[in-house]
Parts: structure tokens; C-alpha cells; sequence
């Protein structure tokens, strides 16, 4: 069998416009101080892959348009509805009120491995991914319906944080999609 790579042409992807229209996944991404503007654009190109509802910007993450951001995001930030919130707190409080389950991914007692997580479909999520260094803040793992970590075997103790967006968006789509399909 041989393979042909696909030229872009051939991918079939969807205009801002008609991403603006389409269904998205019940999934809401909140960057929670974010330093690099490379690993925002990635989570960027990341929702927008997966249809992901909404990202929110919190605290120092920085926002639309920064040439650095675009670098990674690729027009993302075009097609991704986003929001800049500066307390994190208090919009994790409003969520909750409209009834959203927030999601911390952070390595903390009780935390769900991420191959054992299961989904409660008839609920939106905020997947909350926290800063390179210190991680998800304790106040917001507090305040959040479940914590996931995500399984990991070497000697380092994390993942870069749009690496960790990545593997974690990837299954939650992947069990939201696979229910819907059943």
C-alpha cells in the first residue's frame, strides 16, 4: 500500500465562518497565567482542531493579537471564541452558577487519572490548564468538581502545558465524540 500525503486542499476544513456556526464540543479551555505566548497560540490551534466551545484568558495570560501568539496558533485566534477574565476565582464562580463542571489538570491527592476518567456527557466542562512553572493554582484545584492528571511513567514530574492541552482535549473529544456516535 502506498501513501499520499493529502495537500491542504484536500483536508475539507471548515472556514472561520462556518466554525462560527458549527456545533462545538460542551468544552470550555481556561488558561489560568499562562507566561509563554507560544504555548497560548498552541492551545488555540488545539480548540480549534477539536471545536472547542470557548477559551478564557486569566490572569497574566496574555491575549489577541501578539505576533507571537499568531506565530503558533496559526489564525486560530480567528475561528476559537475567547475571553479575557482576570480573576480566575471569580470566573470559575460563574461558571458553576450556569452550571459548568470545572476540571483542574494538575497532580493532587484524589486527582483521576486521565485514562480512568469518565465523562458525565449531559454536562459542560471547564478544562482549567495552569502555569509552566507553578501549575494549576491551589484555590482554583479547591474549587474545582474533579482534578485529572495525566499518567506518566520517566523522571520528569510534568508536561508542557499545551502538551498537557493536547493530550487531555484529545480524549475528552475523543469520549465525547465516541458517545455521540453510539
Amino acid at each position: 500500500m502506498k501513501h499520499r500525503k493529502l495537500k491542504n486542499s484536500e483536508l475539507d476544513r471548515l472556514t472561520n465562518k462556518e466554525f462560527k456556526s458549527a456545533a462545538k464540543l460542551p468544552l470550555i479551555v481556561i488558561l489560568d497565567n499562562i507566561r509563554s505566548l507560544n504555548n497560548i497560540g498552541s492551545v488555540f490551534r488545539t480548540a480549534d482542531a477539536f471545536l472547542i466551545k470557548k477559551i478564557y484568558l486569566c490572569g497574566i495570560t496574555a491575549t489577541p493579537p501578539h505576533r507571537d501568539i499568531q506565530k503558533t496558533a496559526l489564525g486560530a485566534t480567528e475561528s476559537v471564541d475567547w475571553e479575557y477574565c482576570e480573576d480566575v476565582l471569580e470566573l470559575l464562580r460563574k461558571l458553576k452558577s450556569d452550571g459548568i463542571r470545572i476540571m483542574a489538570v494538575e497532580q493532587a491527592e484524589d486527582a483521576v487519572p486521565l485514562d480512568r476518567l469518565s465523562l458525565n456527557r449531559e454536562s459542560t466542562y471547564a478544562v482549567v490548564f495552569g502555569n509552566e512553572v507553578k501549575g494549576v493554582q491551589q484555590a482554583v484545584v479547591t474549587n474545582s468538581d474533579v482534578v485529572v492528571e495525566i499518567p506518566q511513567l520517566g523522571t520528569k514530574h510534568s508536561l508542557n502545558v499545551s502538551v498537557s492541552a493536547g493530550v487531555v482535549l484529545w480524549e475528552l473529544f475523543r469520549q465525547i465524540t465516541i458517545a455521540s456516535e453510539s
